[in-house]
Protein backbone atom coordinates (compact mmCIF):
# COMPACT_ATOMS: atom_id res chain seq x y z
CA UNK A 1 0.00 0.00 0.00
CA UNK A 2 1.27 3.36 -1.17
CA UNK A 3 1.89 5.37 2.21
CA UNK A 4 3.05 9.08 2.54
CA UNK A 5 4.59 10.07 5.85
CA UNK A 6 4.46 13.98 6.17
CA UNK A 7 6.25 16.05 8.50
CA UNK A 8 5.70 19.47 9.42
CA UNK A 9 8.00 20.99 7.42
CA UNK A 10 10.44 19.59 5.05
CA UNK A 11 10.33 16.95 2.17
CA UNK A 12 7.79 13.76 3.17
CA UNK A 13 8.36 9.91 1.99
CA UNK A 14 6.36 7.82 -0.04
CA UNK A 15 6.19 4.21 0.53
CA UNK A 16 5.08 1.42 -1.74
CA UNK A 17 5.94 -1.87 0.69
CA UNK A 18 9.21 -1.88 2.50
CA UNK A 19 10.69 0.45 0.11
CA UNK A 20 10.90 4.38 -0.70
CA UNK A 21 9.59 5.55 -4.04
CA UNK A 22 9.62 8.65 -3.78
CA UNK A 23 10.74 11.91 -1.72
CA UNK A 24 9.92 15.53 -1.82
CA UNK A 25 7.29 18.22 -1.18
CA UNK A 26 4.00 16.72 -0.21
CA UNK A 27 2.10 18.72 -2.54
CA UNK A 28 3.99 16.94 -5.51
CA UNK A 29 3.73 13.18 -4.31
CA UNK A 30 0.41 13.61 -3.73
CA UNK A 31 -0.51 15.07 -6.84
CA UNK A 32 1.49 12.29 -8.61
CA UNK A 33 -0.36 9.70 -6.73
CA UNK A 34 -3.99 10.66 -6.20
CA UNK A 35 -5.86 9.44 -3.72
CA UNK A 36 -4.13 5.87 -3.95
CA UNK A 37 -2.19 6.90 -1.74
CA UNK A 38 -2.79 6.91 2.59
CA UNK A 39 -1.34 9.85 4.69
CA UNK A 40 0.00 9.50 7.76
CA UNK A 41 0.68 13.28 8.97
CA UNK A 42 3.92 13.45 11.88
CA UNK A 43 4.30 15.75 13.93
CA UNK A 44 8.03 15.50 14.01
CA UNK A 45 11.27 15.52 11.63
CA UNK A 46 12.19 12.28 9.73
CA UNK A 47 15.03 11.18 10.48
CA UNK A 48 17.32 7.85 9.54
CA UNK A 49 16.68 5.39 11.84
CA UNK A 50 19.61 4.77 14.66
CA UNK A 51 22.01 2.50 14.81
CA UNK A 52 22.78 0.52 18.24
CA UNK A 53 26.57 -0.70 18.32
CA UNK A 54 25.58 -2.39 21.79
CA UNK A 55 22.77 -4.87 20.67
CA UNK A 56 24.95 -8.00 21.58
CA UNK A 57 25.88 -7.20 24.69
CA UNK A 58 22.12 -5.32 25.58
CA UNK A 59 20.26 -8.30 24.06
CA UNK A 60 22.80 -11.48 24.95
CA UNK A 61 23.93 -10.53 28.29
CA UNK A 62 21.43 -8.62 29.94
CA UNK A 63 17.41 -9.89 31.19
CA UNK A 64 15.09 -7.58 30.19
CA UNK A 65 12.16 -7.87 32.51
CA UNK A 66 8.75 -8.60 31.92
CA UNK A 67 6.77 -5.66 33.27
CA UNK A 68 4.74 -8.81 34.72
CA UNK A 69 7.68 -9.78 36.90
CA UNK A 70 8.12 -6.04 37.70
CA UNK A 71 7.24 -6.53 41.87
CA UNK A 72 10.16 -9.06 41.74
CA UNK A 73 13.02 -8.08 39.49
CA UNK A 74 12.03 -4.55 38.85
CA UNK A 75 11.59 -2.66 35.25
CA UNK A 76 15.11 -2.17 34.25
CA UNK A 77 17.66 -4.74 32.72
CA UNK A 78 19.86 -6.56 34.77
CA UNK A 79 22.52 -9.15 34.44
CA UNK A 80 21.16 -11.82 33.24
CA UNK A 81 23.04 -14.27 35.42
CA UNK A 82 20.74 -12.92 38.44
CA UNK A 83 17.55 -15.23 36.92
CA UNK A 84 17.56 -18.47 35.86
CA UNK A 85 17.55 -18.21 31.92
CA UNK A 86 16.12 -20.82 29.43
CA UNK A 87 15.46 -20.25 26.00
CA UNK A 88 11.98 -19.22 26.10
CA UNK A 89 13.58 -16.32 28.80
CA UNK A 90 15.97 -15.32 26.58
CA UNK A 91 13.66 -15.16 23.40
CA UNK A 92 11.25 -13.21 25.62
CA UNK A 93 13.75 -10.90 26.99
CA UNK A 94 15.25 -10.02 23.35
CA UNK A 95 12.00 -9.31 22.08
CA UNK A 96 11.53 -6.48 25.08
CA UNK A 97 14.66 -5.38 24.57
CA UNK A 98 14.17 -4.86 21.11
CA UNK A 99 11.10 -3.13 21.68
CA UNK A 100 12.46 -0.49 23.85
CA UNK A 101 15.46 -0.15 21.40
CA UNK A 102 12.39 0.60 18.48
CA UNK A 103 11.28 3.37 20.98
CA UNK A 104 14.32 5.27 20.83
CA UNK A 105 14.10 5.28 16.99
CA UNK A 106 16.65 2.18 16.38
CA UNK A 107 16.34 0.55 12.88
CA UNK A 108 19.81 -1.05 12.69
CA UNK A 109 21.75 -3.13 14.81
CA UNK A 110 25.69 -4.67 15.71
CA UNK A 111 25.51 -8.47 15.28
CA UNK A 112 26.51 -10.90 15.22
CA UNK A 113 24.43 -12.51 17.62
CA UNK A 114 25.42 -15.80 18.95
CA UNK A 115 22.11 -17.11 21.42
CA UNK A 116 19.08 -18.62 18.59
CA UNK A 117 16.34 -17.10 20.64
CA UNK A 118 17.78 -13.70 20.40
CA UNK A 119 19.03 -14.39 16.61
CA UNK A 120 15.98 -15.24 16.53
CA UNK A 121 13.91 -12.29 17.83
CA UNK A 122 16.32 -9.60 16.07
CA UNK A 123 15.18 -11.41 12.19
CA UNK A 124 11.48 -11.71 13.54
CA UNK A 125 11.68 -7.32 14.20
CA UNK A 126 12.94 -6.51 10.66
CA UNK A 127 15.98 -4.44 11.81
CA UNK A 128 19.12 -4.56 10.06
CA UNK A 129 22.04 -6.62 11.62
CA UNK A 130 25.61 -5.61 11.16
CA UNK A 131 24.94 -2.46 9.14
CA UNK A 132 24.59 1.28 9.66
CA UNK A 133 21.14 2.67 9.48
CA UNK A 134 20.95 4.38 6.29
CA UNK A 135 19.43 7.58 5.12
CA UNK A 136 15.75 7.25 3.70
CA UNK A 137 16.46 7.91 -0.09
CA UNK A 138 14.33 6.71 -3.25
CA UNK A 139 15.27 2.97 -3.73
CA UNK A 140 16.27 2.27 -0.19
CA UNK A 141 14.42 0.16 2.12
CA UNK A 142 12.03 2.31 4.34
CA UNK A 143 13.45 2.14 7.49
CA UNK A 144 13.21 5.93 9.65
CA UNK A 145 12.42 7.41 12.22
CA UNK A 146 9.79 10.41 13.08
CA UNK A 147 12.10 12.45 15.83
CA UNK A 148 10.21 15.62 18.59
CA UNK A 149 11.75 18.43 18.59
CA UNK A 150 13.91 17.10 21.86
CA UNK A 151 15.46 14.37 19.78
CA UNK A 152 13.34 11.54 21.52
CA UNK A 153 11.54 9.11 19.30
CA UNK A 154 7.90 9.20 18.46
CA UNK A 155 7.62 7.08 15.32
CA UNK A 156 10.33 3.87 13.84
CA UNK A 157 9.47 2.02 11.01
CA UNK A 158 11.42 -0.78 9.97
CA UNK A 159 10.79 -1.62 6.21
CA UNK A 160 7.88 0.05 5.64
CA UNK A 161 5.89 -1.39 8.74
CA UNK A 162 5.18 0.92 11.86
CA UNK A 163 6.55 -0.70 14.39
CA UNK A 164 6.99 1.91 17.22
CA UNK A 165 4.53 4.85 17.89
CA UNK A 166 5.10 6.75 21.46
CA UNK A 167 1.70 7.31 22.68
Amino acid sequence: MLTIHRPPSGDSLLVDGDRIVAVGPYEELAAARGAGARTREWAGSLAPGRYEPDAVRLLETLYWPDPREADELGTEPFPAGRTAMTDTRWGGSARRGLQRMLGRGVTAVAGPFTRAPVRTAVQRSGVLVGAVAPPPVVGGRADFTVLAGDGSCLVTVVGGRLVYRRA
